[in-house]
Order: C-alpha cells, then structure tokens, then sequence
C-alpha cells in the first residue's frame, strides 16, 4: 500500500490537478470532496469509516454485484431492502421495524439517476444514530426534496464514468468537514501506485473504441474477447464463486482479498491517478452541465412515452423539469426482445441488475429482502434507456411491437 509520502505522481505531485477536481464538486454540492479514483474504492473507504466490521448495512438489491462486493469487503453484512416496483427505489414504509435497530448503515442507490428517498431515510438514520451513506453514481444533477443526491447523506460517492464519461475518477463528499483529513489518509493507504502503462492505455482507449464504432466491429470485438475468455460476467451478473468468496471473508475486512470481484469492469479502480488521467477528467467534467442538459431533454422525451414509469410528482426537482437521468428505466413487458431489437440497430443496452442480489448471491452471503417481488419485477422488466439516444431507442421500440409494462402494487407484489 502507499503511505501518506508520496512522490512524484502521488497526492502531493498531482495536487493541482486534484483539487481543481475537487473544488468543482464542492462547488455544486456546498460539502467537503476528496477525489478518489473510482466510486466502488471511495465506497470501501466511507463504509471503513464509519462501520465497525461485522455491522449490517440496508441496500438495494437491484445494483451492480460489485456494490455488493465493497460491502462485503469491509467486512460488513449486506441487507436487501425492499423496492417499489415502479422505480426500483427503498420501499422505507416496508422495512420491517425491527430490522432499524440491527443496522450499521444505510446505503442508497438512487438508481439509474432516479432519487432514493433520502429525506426519510434521513430520518429513520437519525432517529436511529446510524450513518447514510449515498451512492450517487448514476445520480450527479439528481435532486430529491429540495437538496442535490449527495447532500443528504453523512457521505456520498459520485462516479465519473457516468455522466461525464471520463471512464476514470470519483469523489467521496462529507457532511462533516472535520472528517476530510482522516478520509483522505485512508484512500491515500488504499491506493495503488501510478502506472505509466496504464495512464497510457487510459489515453488510447477512446480512439480505439472510436475506430471500432466506425468500422462497425463492435460486436465482432465482443465476440473475440468472449472467445479468448477476456470478459468477466457470464451475462448480466459475474460468477459468484461461492466457495472462494467465503475463503475472502475470512480476511475481511480486506480490499484486496475481494480484489478480483470489486475490479471487474474497472481494474483501475484504486489506482492513483497520473496528470494525464486527471488533466482529461477535468477537461470531461467541464462539460458536464452541457451533457446535463441533454440529459433532460432526452429524458422528457422518455418519459412522455407509454413505457415510462407512474409520474411520482415527490421526486421531481424542485424547479420543476425531469432529472437529468443516467438511464431512463422504461418498463417492457418483453424486455429481452426489446434488447435484441436494439442490439441489431447499434443500441447496446447495459446497466441491467438481474436478478437481483439476494437471489444472487443466496442467504449465505446476504439477508434476503423481506418483499422480494417488486425487486424481481423491476429487475426483469427495466428496460435503461440513454437519454441521448432517446429518438433512436423510441422508433426501435415503436418497429419491434414492444409493450409497456405495467408496475404491479404493493412491496410484495408479483414476481414473489
């Protein structure tokens, strides 16, 4: 692990680079960040922070599997809440009452840019002397009851691949700005040293997947990595390898036992950032209200059709407007269809959480949710849209004969 003297490349080298980053976010969010150099690592670092191992934290069970193994990687128990099924957000009215007083922590999800409901999750971790702790990766430019997604929280993680398409970086933002030194210590710890490799093929990364889209091989490029068994996931989730997970929990809590579950799709997920890495983060998070806004409107158009998801008037911005989201979940009653259609047109659809984690992983590795059914619901019938792709996306729909969805009621209903 690094220490707290780096040299050239390390925090101190990079250090105007950095905090540029970071000033920017402080800026839109009033709270203290540290630039991390992907969300998952500044996740492991906030849930080190404020859980004891051994603690259980409440989660969604519709979310990347590699949230799951952040969570299990410091040392903590998951806890699957239950979802509506209209958005795949907390159900807080369905956490059964007894369950408040085993928890440690509260992590949110706010998937695909949709807000969980953090003012009352607020309140039930406050009336329960427990942290929240937000993750926003799909959420920057989200808002939920008047305030931004990230300022709720006593800690938020935002990513950097998502909306602003850097492919690299994070920030972990604090309530507590007495708390931003000790935090920065600990990723300062966590990371791994600079790579000249690395930053290299971080900078041609985007040219070749530029000259792959223009020479149509995307899919043929697939394929290759398939045939070389170069991917990670057999689908949509990873391959739990439970008999190996439970040898890595007896390490716990340890990152780099988990290492090979937490790095999937990112492998530079805790390496320390060189000037190049950072000088494009900055010039891509530069663009990020352009790109906000696209978002809107891509988003409006979505949301205007028959697959959108029930209006929920409590979780549009205060100013009015949809959020600017990340994905936009259309619900399709035959959602595989729908992704073939769009696959044969160029429109890869990622992002899918199916089957959720508690189906996933099993008891042995997770509390189960107590009303799985909406999550199970949403999980096989979200359909995540790139707003910027609306127009394309709506007219494969509209040729295909997809069908919308529709969201059944109650914390236990369908799918059970």
């Amino acid at each position: 692990m690094a220490t707290g003297e780096a040299g050239p490349g390390g925090v101190r080298g990079e250090s105007r680079p950095g905090r540029r980053l970071e000033e920017t976010l402080r800026a839109r969010l009033g709270r203290e960040c540290v630039y991390v150099p992907s969300c998952r690592f500044g996740l492991y670092a906030a849930l080190r922070h404020w859980c004891a191992p051994g603690g259980r934290v409440l989660m969604s069970p519709v979310n990347d599997d590699v949230i799951l193994f952040v969570v299990l990687a410091a040392g903590l128990r998951p806890v699957q809440a239950p979802l509506r099924a209209r958005d795949g957000s907390i159900d807080v009215d369905a956490v059964p009452e007894e369950t408040w007083g085993t928890l440690s922590a509260v992590l949110t999800t706010n998937l695909y840019g949709n807000p969980d409901p953090a003012p009352a999750l607020r309140a039930r971790c406050d009336a329960a002397g427990i942290p929240l702790l937000e993750d926003a990766a799909h959420a920057i430019g989200s808002e939920v009851g008047g305030r931004p997604v990230g300022a709720w929280g006593d800690a938020a993680v935002f990513s950097l691949s998502k909306h602003v398409g850097a492919k690299a970086g994070g920030f972990l933002a604090v309530a507590d700005p007495a708390r931003r030194e000790a935090l920065e210590r600990a990723c300062e710890d966590l990371l791994a040293p600079p790579s000249p490799r690395a930053d290299l093929a971080y900078a041609v990364r985007p040219h070749a997947e530029a000259a792959v889209r223009a020479l149509g091989l995307r899919r043929a490029a697939w394929a290759t990595l398939r045939l070389l068994g170069l991917t990670e996931r057999e689908g949509i989730r990873m391959p739990l390898r439970p008999a190996d997970l439970a040898r890595a929990a007896k390490a716990a809590p340890d990152l780099t036992a988990y290492d090979s579950w937490v790095r999937v799709d990112l492998h530079d997920y805790r390496l320390r950032g060189g000037r190049l890495r950072l000088g494009r983060v900055a010039r891509h998070l530069d663009r990020l209200d352009e790109v906000l806004e696209r978002c809107r409107e891509g988003t409006e158009l979505l949301l205007s059709t028959p697959w959108a998801p029930p209006a929920d008037p409590g979780r549009r911005p205060a100013g009015g407007g949809a959020q600017p989201l990340f994905r936009v979940p259309l619900l399709v009653e035959d959602r595989d269809a729908a992704i073939r259609a769009l696959d044969r047109r160029g429109l890869p659809v990622g992002y899918l959480y199916d089957p959720p984690l508690d189906d996933y992983a099993g008891p042995g590795f997770t509390d189960p949710s107590p009303a799985p059914g909406a999550a199970r619901w949403f999980a096989r019938h979200a359909l995540p849209v790139d707003p910027l792709r609306a127009r394309r996306a709506l007219r494969v729909l509209e040729e295909c004969g997809a069908r919308p969805a529709r969201a059944p009621e109650g914390p236990g209903s369908s799918g059970g």
